[in-house]
């Protein structure tokens, strides 16, 4: 590839985001434990505002406008065309808009080295499947870094396919059956059906592999956390998430197994943390 070429998802991951609604998905039915607990952590581990913030994979920028609220500087990257020009909307329409949004790709960002605060990689690392390719998104992340800077990268769990079959009686079809069965092989996902509720292209991690990924290109203190816990696949989820007082319960409980190696990957998604030297 030239120097000059443009980097690009596999065709498919494009045309599924085409199709499915990202936009709307945290918050739709089930999603939300997701997204409060990953609000929850990156409270947590990022810089105080104003703090530079670059969101890669931002989609349609439900982090990106959340962070802009709190005062800080949030420029938005994602391979999607769709899902930029509606984040660019929401900007628009937003008291304190996202600093600056553009398509572009993990591995190449139109960043100046040592330009930023922090780096999301809110998907990107779940769509490369190829362990080089992770690698060099996770470089990228490290040169636009500041001395000190945090990564904070998603992932899929390894068992996410599995646990999600359990939980929807997906094993009924043999052809979910296929594709939870080579994730758990070797965590590669393929859809090959027009089912868009299987997903598209996908690596899936264990968590120890995360942290092998992130400590293998610089990063210093890398961690992994597990963020919704196993509550996700409880039948009655959004019953319990309409009580206040069970909606707590599986906060409480899901930070309270982020970091016990022995549960983090029942966890349908990973965040994996890391800091420049």
């Amino acid at each position: 590839m030239s120097s000059g070429e443009a980097l690009k998802p596999p065709a498919e991951v494009l045309a599924y985001y085409e199709k499915f609604p990202e936009e709307s998905r945290l918050s739709s039915k089930g999603s939300g434990l997701e997204l409060e607990r990953t609000l929850d952590i990156l409270s947590r581990v990022l810089p105080k505002a104003p703090a530079r913030v670059l969101d890669v994979g931002g989609a349609a920028g439900v982090y990106s406008l959340w962070l802009a609220d709190r005062g800080y500087e949030v420029h938005l990257v994602d391979a999607s065309p769709r899902l930029v020009e509606e984040a660019r909307r929401r900007s628009a329409a937003s008291s304190r808009p996202i600093a600056s949004l553009a398509v572009g790709d993990a591995r190449r960002l139109p960043r100046e080295d040592g330009s930023v605060d922090a780096v999301l990689l809110m998907g990107p690392l779940y769509h490369l499947t190829d362990a080089s390719d992770r690698l060099l998104a996770l470089r990228e992340a490290f040169r636009v870094l500041a001395p000190r800077g945090v990564l904070v990268a998603a992932a899929i769990s390894r068992c996410a396919s599995a646990l999600d079959g359990l939980a929807r009686r997906l094993s009924v079809d043999p052809r979910f059956v296929a594709i939870r069965d080579r994730d758990l092989a070797d965590g590669q996902h393929r859809n090959q059906t027009e089912d868009l509720n299987y997903f598209t292209t996908a690596y899936f991690h264990r968590p120890e592999d995360l942290v092998q990924e992130i400590a293998a290109t610089g990063f210093a203190g890398a961690q992994v956390l597990g963020v919704e816990g196993p509550g996700w696949i409880l039948p009655d989820l959004e019953a319990r998430w309409k009580d206040a007082a069970l909606k707590r319960d599986l906060l409480d409980v899901a930070r309270a197994l982020e970091s016990v190696p022995s549960i983090q990957g029942a966890s349908a998604h990973l965040l994996g943390l890391g800091r420049k030297p």
